[in-house]
C-alpha cells in the first residue's frame, strides 16, 4: 500500500491482510451465535438499532457514527428464518454481497429530525412494520428483544401485543467468545494500532500539542481501513492526573509525562484498546515518573497472570494486585473489560467495589479482554495509564500488542 503522505507512512499490506480473513465465515459465525442466544431464551427475534449490533449480526455498515445518535435503520434477526434489514432507500446498495441479509425493506425513521411533527404517525407505521415481521417469522411467540428504542416506539410496539425484552444481554453473550476469524480481525486491528503508536513515538517532541499527537493515531488507522477512535484520551504533564481528561491544545514540553488510551476501532470494526505512558524527549524521566510507571506495570502484569479459563470474576477480584491506599481514590473504574467490535461484556470490578456493581461470571477461552491500570495520587503532579489487550487461551492471557512496556520511559 502506498504512503498517503511523508508524515503518515503505512506499514501493513491491508488489502492482503483483509483478503486472508474469511468474512463470510466471520458473518456466519456471529449470526449463529446471536440466534443461539435467542433460542436459549425462547425469544422470537431481536430488533437492532445500535449500529454496532447491526454490524455484528449482519456485517452491514452504513453511517455508523451518525446512526449512533440518530437511530433510523434497523435489523430484525429471528431465532430462525430470514433476516430483514430496514434500510434507507437511497443507500440500499451499500449492503450488496451480504449473504446474511435475506430482505431489505425501506426504513421508516421517526426521530424528530426526520419526522418533525409527524413523529407519532411515523412511529405507528414503523411499529406495525416491525409487528408484521415478528408475526411472520415468530409465529405465536411475541417475545421481541430490542436494544435501543425511544419510549414512543416502545409503547407502540407493546400496544401491538409484542412482549419487549432487553436485547443487550443476548448480543453481549453472543459476542463473548471469538471465532478464529474474529481473532484474526483483532490481531489485524492491533497491528494497525501498534504501527500508529510507533508513528506517535516518532512524532513526540517538545512543542507538539496533544491534539497533534492524537491525530497521528487517527491518520494511521484511517490509512489502514480503520474506522474511528472512541475517546480523546491523550494527555500530558499535569493533565495526566486525574485520568479521563480529554486531549486539547496544550503544548507538550520536554520531560512531560504523556499518557494515552487508544480506544481505536480499526479494520472491519474491531477494537484495539491499549494504553501507554511515555516521557517527552529532552529531559530524562524523574524518579517519581519511574516510580509511578513501575507500580502501574506491576499491576497490569500481576493481574494478567491471574486470567485463565474457568477463573471467576469474583475470585479474580479477590486475588488481584492490591492497589496501594494512596492510589485508591483515583483508581481506574474497572480492572478488566471485554473487547470485540468495541468495549464489551464483561466489566470486572475491584473487590472493594464488587458489592456496588460487581457481578459473577467466568473467564473463558477465546475471550478477548483489556487489563487496566491507572496510578496517580489525588493532587499528584502526574499519573501513569497502562493497559494491555489480551486473548485468553487454554493456558492463560496472551498479549495481542507488540508495543513494549519496558522501554517506555527511556526515549
Amino acid at each position: 500500500m502506498e504512503k498517503l503522505s511523508p508524515s503518515v507512512p503505512t506499514a501493513i499490506d491491508i488489502s492482503k491482510r483483509l483478503a486472508a480473513i474469511d468474512q463470510k465465515e466471520l458473518r456466519a459465525y456471529r449470526l449463529e451465535r446471536l440466534r443461539a442466544e435467542l433460542r436459549k431464551r425462547d425469544i422470537a427475534g431481536c430488533l437492532l438499532a445500535d449500529p454496532i449490533n447491526i454490524r455484528y449480526a449482519t456485517g452491514s455498515r452504513n453511517m455508523t457514527l451518525w446512526t449512533m445518535h440518530a437511530p433510523s435503520r434497523w435489523a430484525f434477526v429471528p431465532a430462525q428464518g430470514p433476516v430483514v434489514l430496514f434500510e434507507f432507500e437511497s443507500s440500499k446498495h451499500v449492503n450488496e454481497g451480504l449473504e446474511t441479509i435475506t430482505e431489505i425493506r425501506p426504513c421508516t425513521p421517526w426521530i424528530y429530525f426526520l419526522a418533525g411533527q409527524r413523529c407519532e404517525e411515523k412511529a405507528g407505521i414503523w411499529a406495525r412494520e416491525i409487528a408484521d415481521v415478528v408475526t411472520a417469522h415468530g409465529g405465536k411467540n411475541r417475545r421481541l428483544a430490542v436494544d435501543r428504542c425511544e419510549p414512543m416506539g416502545a409503547f407502540k410496539l407493546s400496544a401491538l401485543g409484542l412482549d419487549l425484552v432487553d436485547a443487550q444481554e443476548v448480543i453481549e453473550q453472543a459476542r463473548l467468545i471469538k471465532s478464529p476469524a474474529e481473532i484474526e480481525c483483532l490481531r489485524l486491528a492491533m497491528d494497525v494500532c501498534d504501527t500508529a503508536i510507533e508513528r506517535m513515538r516518532e512524532t513526540l517532541r517538545p512543542g507538539i500539542t496533544e491534539n497533534q499527537l492524537w491525530s497521528v493515531l487517527h491518520a494511521v488507522n484511517i490509512a489502514h481501513d480503520g474506522e474511528w477512535i472512541d475517546g480523546r484520551l491523550v494527555t500530558s504533564g499535569k493533565r495526566t492526573n486525574p485520568w479521563f481528561q480529554e486531549c486539547g491544545n496544550r503544548v507538550i514540553e520536554a520531560g512531560d509525562l504523556v499518557a494515552f488510551d487508544t480506544d481505536m476501532v480499526g479494520p472491519l470494526g474491531y477494537l484495539a484498546d491499549i494504553s501507554r505512558s511515555w516521557v517527552c524527549p529532552g529531559k530524562p524521566p524523574t524518579n517519581e515518573q519511574r516510580r509511578l510507571y513501575a507500580i502501574a506495570e506491576e499491576q497490569v502484569r500481576f493481574n494478567m497472570a491471574l486470567i485463565k479459563p474457568g477463573v471467576a470474576f469474583r475470585e479474580f477480584a479477590e486475588k488481584c494486585w492490591p492497589v496501594p491506599e494512596e492510589f485508591i481514590p483515583n483508581r481506574y473504574m474497572m480492572m478488566v473489560h471485554g473487547v470485540g467490535l468495541v468495549d464489551e461484556y464483561p466489566s470486572v470490578a475491584y473487590a472493594r467495589d464488587f458489592r456496588d456493581w460487581g457481578y459473577d461470571g467466568l473467564f473463558q477461552e477465546n475471550m478477548a479482554v483489556s487489563v487496566e491500570s491507572y496510578i496517580g495520587e489525588v493532587g499528584g503532579k502526574e499519573g501513569v495509564k497502562l493497559e494491555q489487550q489480551v486473548l485468553i487461551t487454554a493456558t492463560g492471557a496472551v498479549p495481542l500488542s507488540k508495543t513494549p512496556f519496558e522501554d517506555a520511559l527511556v526515549i
